[in-house]
């Protein structure tokens, strides 16, 4: 069963993005979807065979052809990895990650009402 305390490593978020998105994906839709040209097939086809060890994904092995799906909940991992990155890279300083994550990346207009809504709602 899946575990709530695994940290998905960089790679495997990636993959996670991709089943996240289509629901449900054999590996070669994966790995043409993540279109990496310096890593092979069989790259991803280990590294989600270990996801599928930690309790990530789940297959479907009642086809030629598995199909996995993502186990993990979209919101809970991201909430998992943003708790993360505030404690280990901005001292526990929320604020910091997102004036720096604003800074760098130009958000929508519509993007910085919906955070000035969700700012007001905090209040």
């Amino acid at each position: 069963m899946a575990h709530s305390n695994i940290k998905p490593t960089e790679g495997e978020m990636e993959i996670l993005q991709v089943l996240w998105q289509k629901g449900l994906a054999t590996v070669r839709e994966v790995h043409e979807a993540l279109n990496k040209k310096d890593s092979g097939y069989t790259t991803t086809l280990k590294l989600m065979q270990i996801m599928h060890e930690k309790g990530l994904v789940e297959r479907d092995t009642n086809q030629k052809t598995h199909i996995y799906k993502a186990i993990v909940s979209k919101d809970k991992t991201e909430k998992q990895m943003v708790s993360k990155m505030i404690d280990n890279v901005f001292n526990g300083s929320a604020a910091r990650l997102v004036m720096q994550a604003l800074g760098k990346h130009s958000a929508s207009s519509d993007e910085i009402d919906e955070i000035k809504k969700y700012l007001d709602g905090l209040k």
